[in-house]
């Protein structure tokens, strides 16, 4: 019998957050590299659940707070061979092109600050990701004003020329 619930990932202030899925323990140190790798003032911790032999939740990073906020996030998710990264610093544009190129990274689920909610599948002993609720609903569709709001805000931190 499967079963269905909602896990709320609790997301620290001033943090983003990467979800992906992933297939094999060498992830862990990739996911490192990749991320390090992509700004050195970028502050992360990250967490991988093993899903065969330990199946421990194997952890690194650079900042010891994200990392063991990611640790108690990945238990709470507790689906095989998913990862979560935290990270502050830097967002989740910086990171995700090398995230993505990693060659064990199967699927990202979010990147995001946003509230985030995973919904998780559990039948028999197995766990997994069905998919994610990422932030709130939209209210409208964008005017004039918004838009030339969303292209000034752009190049305002640098995106855009």
């Amino acid at each position: 019998m499967m079963k269905m619930e909602i896990v709320e990932v609790s997301i620290p202030e001033g943090c983003n957050v990467v979800l992906g899925q992933t297939h094999f323990i060498k992830s862990v140190e990739d996911i490192y590299e990749a991320v390090a790798e992509s700004g050195t003032a970028i502050k992360f911790g990250l967490a991988f659940c093993e899903s065969s032999g330990k199946r421990l939740v194997r952890t690194d990073g650079n900042d010891e707070k994200l990392v063991k906020k990611a640790e108690e996030e990945a238990l709470r998710i507790g689906a095989g061979h998913c990862f979560i990264v935290f990270m502050k610093e830097g967002f989740p544009i910086n990171v995700l092109n090398r995230i993505k190129n990693v060659s064990e990274v199967a699927s990202l689920y979010a990147a995001t600050a946003n509230p985030l909610k995973v919904v998780i599948a559990t039948e028999g002993e197995g766990r997994g990701i069905l998919g994610v609720i990422d932030g709130l609903k939209p209210l409208g569709v964008e005017g004039e004003e918004d838009r030339k709001w969303r292209r000034d805000f752009l190049r305002k931190i640098g995106y855009k020329r």
